[in-house]
């Protein structure tokens, strides 16, 4: 007969293995019952699954910048509560524009009368914030022209695609001041995109898709089609040019014209 102390330690390590590998960065009771407290440290991942798995969502930091700001994000998260202040809980809230870091724009961002007619981030089609996604090398040295979205000969029947520019180079969404001279889409970039290819969902590398020169008129002309959804402030280094399963998932803000957003590509 096998004794009961090693029928449950086997049950309880088989547990400890399955728990994991679903949840592999957190750490399960059995390895902090292993470990001092002042060994715990939460691992943080940009790559999941042996380069399956990118996280191509940015940070939250105080650091990070804002548009047409000198000094970042600022504090923007607090406690509460706290069980230092023998609270009973851990409790914090955070205070931020919608459209800081990884974030989509809806349709009311640049139009009043979708506003006021409910186009928020809450009314965007998750079907095409999720599916096969085209990421793409932008010329360094170009924001995206007309010309430029020729050259990329992006095929027809493409509906997502993410373009890496001079902006992931430069690192330039980990620099607390904000940089007007960041690559995005031109008008006439925009206009070739909506006339020549089947794409409805754009995403780029810096606050806006649309370069700063032109980012009022370019943001008018794509939302105001209303089936064109950016997405901004990708973090897009250290991902291969290729094809990926993209999922992109914004808060449910019904009223907001923009929304934080965490998007992942699978390979």
């Amino acid at each position: 007969m096998i004794p009961f102390l090693t029928i449950a330690s086997t049950l309880f390590l088989s547990s400890v293995i399955a728990a994991d590998e679903a949840f592999p960065s957190i750490p399960t009771t059995f390895h902090v019952a292993m470990t001092s407290s002042d060994d715990l440290k939460p691992i943080r991942r940009e790559v999941y699954g042996e380069r399956k798995i990118f996280d191509i969502t940015h940070r939250y930091t105080q650091d990070m910048p804002v548009w047409e700001s000198t000094e970042g994000v600022k504090p923007f998260l607090r406690l509460t509560t706290s069980m230092k202040n023998q609270s009973l809980s851990n409790t914090s809230e955070m205070k931020l524009s919608v459209h800081t870091g990884t974030h989509l724009d809806a349709p009311g961002h640049f139009h009043d009368k979708y506003y006021d007619a409910g186009f928020d981030s809450d009314s965007l089609d998750l079907q095409v914030l999720n599916g096969p996604a085209l990421l793409v090398d932008v010329p360094r040295d170009k924001n995206i022209t007309a010309e430029v979205m020729k050259s990329l000969h992006i095929p027809k029947g493409v509906r997502r695609v993410l373009f890496r520019t001079l902006n992931t180079d430069r690192r330039l969404m980990f620099e607390k001041e904000f940089d007007s001279s960041f690559a995005g889409f031109m008008m006439d970039g925009a206009k070739w995109l909506v006339e020549n290819t089947d794409i409805k969902l754009i995403g780029l590398d810096y606050l806006s898709f649309a370069a700063y020169e032109e980012a009022r008129e370019t943001h008018k002309f794509i939302l105001g089609e209303r089936d064109i959804i950016p997405v901004e402030a990708l973090k897009l280094d250290g991902v291969e040019v290729g094809v990926y399963s993209l999922h992109c998932l914004p808060l449910r803000l019904p009223g907001a014209e923009g929304a934080p957003t965490r998007c992942i590509l699978i390979k």
